[in-house]
């Protein structure tokens, strides 16, 4: 309840007066240390009075690629003159909003699309303190194909799956079917779905639980946003199947703080289902009850690591915990947990209503199901798309994205966000597969497909995928917080100037020993892919980080020329 407590007071003050945090210390008999301790580690809370128009500009790939460090320059340049108390620019870390790219945050409103003039226009707004409103883009309705409840091939009423389960009660079939399926995570770890349901269900405890990941945090992830806009039924649903298998009878839907209009969709339809008696006690009038609430996320990527966002459930700093055990042994308040992402679970009903039959004709070259993914950067048409499993990534970004903005050609792409790190064009009819990505050196991840064309600096991009994860990094272990920030000092320098080839050597045995040493020894994922971005344009545009180097040349014009996007800033997001 805590959040609760501190959103309460930053909406009576804007920010956590000293007073307030002391009060509620007295109040709820909680250390006034603790309080801030958590307080002081989401970015979403401010300890200090914010300025009248504290606006935040996205930096991260995708609004790198479409000129956010260009943007944040004009604007530096505009409000030059401001007082601190009235202007502070500052960079964000990914907004989510990745097929609208420029994104901005102006007092915690979101705007998409953005250019100096119109972000210059929307701070004056708020300086004079009249009201600002975020946009939205989703479209009003999507028929999905993934959805058994909607088109011409219909299965039947909305959450026909929970009805006929309720009356069967065979939960066996269920894992059977979700194991005969193949349905994997789709946060990117991959894991069995079955497999985890069967572990959380056979676990004594009589208390268990369900959690939704729904924050997507990394840059270029932005599928799960469109699934809660346009098909929540599908994942509240494979929240309440999750439940009734497992015998937990409570779910949490976590979902980032940015996605208000989401938010708002998800709080209405768990709302109607409680209505339908789909959920609460004695659920279609059995005995059986499941329970869902909505917990916003108060921010910070590295919650979207499964423990990390258990402890921010808990009111804790979201610092992920050392494991084993894991969360489908000790999961919430150390209680039994399946922990599933929006896409896994949206899955769910799919296979039941429609068969495993249909759900394996769906793919191709063997792999099964439809697949969410966002692409975004450099191609014409941006956005959300549903395709099959298997599909040849020149399909995706050719077909379904329209190739290539402005008729340049592809130079490289990141399958699944930063932490795919990136592939070059050369590689382009890699299938969209688990084992295919793999095979190829990257991952399927979440499917944040991040496009650069033949303009892109690589070790640029690299530099800010990996300046992300410092920022991000909940500062918990040495190797991620040490060694992330030693990762970014070092691409800093070889963007700025010519080495000895000696120097060289050292810095990329250095690079290569940080690399063994985060992927050995940090605690969560975070720490691990770090690495990812640099060492996989060191392995595939080698020449090109030998010409910053020994050269002190940049193939694509971008470093060497004092231009705002080669200047190493300190970010919004760091934890303290």
């Amino acid at each position: 309840m805590i959040f609760d407590d501190l959103r309460a007071i930053q909406i009576r003050h804007g920010f956590l007066p000293k007073a307030e945090l002391e009060s509620l210390s007295q109040r709820t008999q909680t250390p006034l240390y603790q309080i801030h301790s958590v307080a002081s580690f989401y970015p979403h809370f401010h300890l200090a009075a914010p300025p009248k128009a504290d606006l935040r500009v996205c930096a991260d790939m995708s609004c790198h690629l479409n000129g956010a460090s260009e943007l944040r320059s004009a604007l530096q340049s505009s409000f030059a003159n401001s007082r601190p108390e009235d202007v502070q620019i500052r960079d964000v870390s990914c907004l989510g909003r990745c097929d609208h790219a420029p994104a901005i945050s102006l007092n915690d409103y979101i705007f998409t699309d953005v250019t100096a003039s119109v972000a210059e226009q929307l701070t004056r707004v708020a300086l004079r303190g009249e009201v600002l409103q975020d946009l939205h883009h989703e479209p009003p309705s999507v028929v999905c194909k993934s959805d058994p409840y909607a088109g011409p091939a219909a299965a039947g009423e909305k959450y026909s799956v929970t009805r006929t389960l309720v009356q069967t009660l065979n939960w066996d079939g269920v894992i059977a079917s979700l194991k005969e399926s193949e349905l994997r995570g789709m946060g990117g770890a991959g894991f069995p779905t079955s497999l985890k349901w069967d572990l959380v269900r056979k676990q004594p405890d009589p208390v268990k639980y369900v959690v939704c990941n729904a924050d997507e945090s990394e840059p270029g992830t932005i599928k799960d946003r469109f699934i809660l806009t346009h098909i929540p039924h599908l994942v509240i649903e494979g929240m309440i199947i999750a439940g009734l298998v497992t015998g937990a009878q409570k779910g949490i839907l976590y979902i980032r703080h940015e996605y208000h209009a989401q938010e708002e969709i998800l709080r209405t339809e768990i709302a109607r289902c409680y209505a339908e008696r789909l959920l609460g006690k004695n659920i279609l009038g059995s005995a059986l009850a499941f329970d869902l609430e909505v917990f916003v996320s108060p921010g910070g990527y590295i919650c979207g690591e499964e423990t990390a966002l258990i402890e921010a459930i808990e009111g804790r700093r979201a610092e992920p915990r050392n494991k084993p055990p894991f969360p489908v042994q000790a999961g919430l308040f150390q209680k039994p947990t399946v922990l599933n992402n929006v896409e896994t679970f949206a899955n769910v009903p799919q296979i039941l209503a429609r068969g495993i039959e249909w759900f394996k004709s769906q793919g191709q070259g063997g792999s099964r199901g439809l697949k969410f993914v966002g692409v975004s950067g450099h191609v014409v048409n941006p956005g959300i798309f549903e395709v099959p499993s298997g599909i040849p990534m020149r399909e995706v970004l050719f077909k379904y994205a329209g190739g290539i903005r402005g008729g340049r050609t592809l130079k490289a792409f990141a399958p699944s966000g930063p932490s795919s790190g990136y592939l070059p064009a050369s590689m382009v009819d890699v299938r969209l597969d688990f084992k295919a990505l793999a095979d190829a050196g990257s991952m399927l991840g979440s499917g944040a497909i991040v496009v650069c064309d033949d303009t892109t600096c690589m070790l640029d991009m690299a530099l800010n995928a990996v300046r992300f994860y410092r920022n991000e990094s909940c500062g918990k272990c040495v190797p991620c917080r040490v060694g992330s920030q030693k990762m970014v000092d070092l691409l800093a320098r070889w963007t700025q100037g010519a080495l000895s080839e000696s120097h060289y050597r050292a810095d990329l045995a250095l690079l290569d020993e940080l690399s063994l040493a985060m992927g050995l020894s940090s605690i969560c994922g975070l720490g691990q892919i770090v690495p990812a971005p640099i060492q996989s344009v060191l392995k595939h545009f080698r020449t090109e980080i030998d010409a910053h180097v020994l050269k002190g040349q940049c193939p694509s014009g971008i470093c060497f020329t004092n231009a705002p996007r080669s200047v190493e800033t300190q970010r919004v997001g760091i934890r303290p």
